[in-house]
């Protein structure tokens, strides 16, 4: 085979395998698109917890639905108009049951720590921004997985901005970031960095990480002899 020919197979085979294992991820992610450009990141802050009682209970962390190559959020229905409180004048369940996505979980009743099934406190943090708090809204169900949303204001209507879930979900903020600990089926651990790009939240980092194993004492005796005293060496 010509050199040339050679290297545009190797070129081919090594774009498959780098797109079979963007698939195979821990959870699908609302990432760039080729030839776009990630969006600047400020030097990196420290992590404070969202939800600081959950954060023990979590290894690492989910992936998103969204992606930037949907068309723009629309505006919640069902909602009034946002007054002088801002998002922090609504009631988390009814923004739930406004949401397609999170209807399902809008019924379920308020927790304040973790180990049970319900909705997590809402929290409020400014992401975009600009200034004014997001609302954060989790859900924690039966089987340990949960349901996170972000809403952001706009002329006095709701818009949703970024819809995940995980198991063991961990939720931080890194500056305006915010970041997403879960744990994998396959034993990964999983950490997603969403930066608001002037639409939603999208994807800036996604890094899975695996727990190294600690070697087990071997248990076979041993065999090995040291010469004796006096004896010739």
């Amino acid at each position: 085979m010509p050199p040339l020919n050679r290297l545009l197979t190797g070129a081919v085979a090594v774009a498959t395998a780098l797109g079979i294992a963007a698939l195979m991820g821990c959870g699908r992610t609302d990432g760039l698109g080729a030839g776009e450009a990630a969006p600047s990141v400020s030097v990196q802050p420290q992590p404070h917890d969202v939800w600081p009682a959950w954060s023990g209970t979590s290894t690492k962390a989910p992936g998103a639905e969204a992606s930037t190559h949907q068309p723009p959020p629309k505006a919640l229905t069902g909602l009034p108009l946002i007054g002088a409180k801002g998002l922090r004048g609504l009631d988390a369940h009814a923004v739930l049951r406004a949401d397609p996505r999170m209807q399902p979980f809008a019924g379920r009743e308020d927790i304040k720590e973790p180990g049970v099934s319900g909705v997590r406190p809402p929290m409020y943090r400014d992401l975009t921004g600009d200034g004014r708090p997001e609302l954060l809204v989790a859900v924690d169900t039966e089987s340990g997985r949960t349901a996170l949303s972000v809403y952001t204001e706009r002329d006095g209507r709701v818009y949703p901005v970024l819809f995940t879930g995980g198991k063991r979900v961990a939720v931080e903020t890194l500056g305006k970031d915010l970041l997403l600990r879960s744990s994998c089926t396959d034993g990964g651990e999983q950490a997603v960095r969403y930066h608001w790009d002037g639409t939603r939240l999208s994807t800036i980092s996604d890094v899975k990480n695996y727990k190294k194993s600690t070697p087990t004492p071997s248990t076979e005796p041993d065999t090995t002899t040291s010469p004796s005293p006096g004896s010739a060496s």
